[in-house]
């Protein structure tokens, strides 16, 4: 591909990436993507293991309603169409050692009748996180595939509802997970708190969630994530789009501040006149561009921004139906009968996935479960040293797992057909994400000004270059993903004095 002025090298094909090179290829820019795996997708991706599919991103989908504004970022980049979409009842469940049972429900009157029944002495905690899901369902954004009026009428509408509600936004905005769970004196409830919700994150995202799943607007994709990708991929593709994959990109080739193209592993060089980064925001600027680009600011985010914890993944394919377990969003946790250290933590809780509303993640009759927690990249950094020791863990703890869910579904041990394990160094070796982080910056009260003003997608001293993605776009998830890319090419078309378009 020749540097001519519409031309454009796109370093990823995850959710980022091939969004925009959708929407590059829309508004008639000439571009190629470059991916180090070989296939697309990124975190967005599952994998079979003997009939079994396992998982490793989406529980919801926020958008899937027709009637969300999200949902033209999935028309727009041929994710929505034919996807057939279940919405559970329930968010998950908590069991206590007591016998009773935290239920989210997904809808907020049942949901309020639940947390008051099951602990009326934290009847003000309750309310408030009531409300505050109230407070977040009154928010009806507009877009801009909307008519005029329409638009005119929801930016209104969004404006006085951030007149009434912005005391109360910023509050939660500045509100912690770990914050708000300590406020319950019931102590199921405070550790159910505890459990749904990252620790250091603003709670209002834990409250948008909720509004979403009560408005049916957060259902589950059938086919999990990996048949999301493809679709993305098709779209890219059906538009003109070049993918290169197993083409590792190790440096971004500059020249008198300007971006002129890349260097791939194998020593190949292409240039474009434009390079957008949708990899992994670290390498992108320490490693491909050896740290020559950054300021003060970009400095302190790497310096001291918490990522989203790197995550430990087992995985087990079971021959049994688990009929008597309700089909949730995020599954359920149950009490150990004793603290138990698993992997480099201990733990007195086991969080189950349990895929029993998605009948094609395993053959008739069986059911593929995951376990997911949170793991510190550092400690199997360190194992991978000895590749034999770090495997051999792998394996210990799979059976460890295996183990401890005997003691929530007596007979499982002899049903389990298929284990797998991904560490935090799976996450890094298939799609290059720092500290094995699979969602980027975490959203903090220290950071939370980012909701509303969008962080700079261009590094200081450099021309013709850009990043998109979660590492330009706090709080993680596919919607921000598509967002981001989006934004880069409204941005794009306006330097170049384009009219940014989403038709073809």
């Amino acid at each position: 591909m020749g540097a001519d002025e519409k031309s454009m090298i796109i370093i990823g094909a995850g959710f980022a990436g091939l969004a925009t090179g959708i929407y590059a290829r829309l508004n008639g820019y000439k571009t190629e993507i470059y991916e180090m795996h070989n296939l697309p997708g990124g975190l967005c991706t599952s994998w079979k293991r003997n009939g079994y599919t396992f998982d490793a991103c989406i529980h919801w989908l926020v958008g899937s309603s027709p009637e969300s504004n999200y949902n033209s970022i999935w028309q727009e980049t041929g994710v929505a169409q034919g996807r057939e979409f279940f919405y559970a009842d329930e968010y998950c469940r908590a069991e206590g050692a007591d016998g009773r049972t935290v239920i989210f429900h997904a809808d907020i009157d049942r949901l309020e009748k639940q947390l008051l029944e099951l602990a009326p002495q934290d009847k003000e905690p309750v309310m408030d996180f009531i409300r505050g899901i109230k407070m977040c369902s009154a928010f009806d954004f507009p877009s801009d595939r909307e008519p005029l009026f329409t638009r005119i009428r929801k930016q209104i509408g969004t404006f006085l509802t951030f007149m009434r509600y912005g005391g109360e936004f910023r509050r939660w905005t500045n509100i912690t997970g770990e914050q708000f769970a300590s406020r319950f004196n019931d102590p199921l409830l405070r550790q159910a708190f505890r459990e749904i919700w990252i620790p250091e994150f603003s709670m209002v995202f834990l409250l948008f969630t909720f509004a979403y799943l009560a408005k049916r607007n957060a259902g589950y994709p059938i086919g999990g994530s990996k048949p999301m990708s493809e679709a993305l991929e098709k779209r890219y593709r059906d538009l003109g789009g070049v993918i290169h994959y197993n083409k590792r990109v190790a440096r971004i080739l500059t020249d008198e501040g300007r971006a002129t193209g890349i260097r791939l592993v194998d020593g190949t060089e292409v240039s474009a006149a434009r390079v957008v980064s949708a990899a992994d925001g670290h390498a992108t600027l320490f490693e491909m561009l050896d740290g020559k680009f950054l300021d003060a600011g970009i400095i302190e985010q790497y310096d001291s921004w918490p990522v989203f914890h790197s995550l430990l993944f087992v995985s087990l394919g079971i021959n049994r139906k688990f009929d008597d377990v309700p089909k949730s969003v995020s599954g359920l946790s149950f009490p150990l009968k004793e603290p138990v250290m698993i992997a480099d933590k201990l733990r007195d809780r086991l969080p189950v996935h349990i895929y029993n509303q998605d009948p094609t993640m395993a053959p008739e009759g069986k059911t593929a479960v995951t376990v997911m927690l949170e793991s510190d990249y550092s400690y199997w950094k360190q194992l991978a040293e000895d590749r034999s020791v770090y495997v051999q863990k792998k394996e210990e703890t799979a059976w460890q797992i295996i183990r401890l869910l005997e003691q929530r579904f007596p007979g499982i041990a002899g049903q389990v057909e298929v284990t797998d394990v991904a560490t935090p160094l799976t996450f890094e070796r298939y799609t290059g994400n720092w500290k094995g982080s699979f969602e980027g910056w975490l959203i903090t009260p220290k950071n939370a000004y980012t909701m509303m003003k969008p962080m700079s997608q261009t590094v200081p001293g450099l021309k013709n270059f850009y990043m998109c993605g979660q590492w330009v776009e706090p709080g993680g998830g596919l919607p921000t993903s598509i967002m981001s890319a989006r934004r880069l090419m409204k941005k794009i078309c306006g330097e170049d004095g384009i009219r940014f378009s989403v038709n073809h």
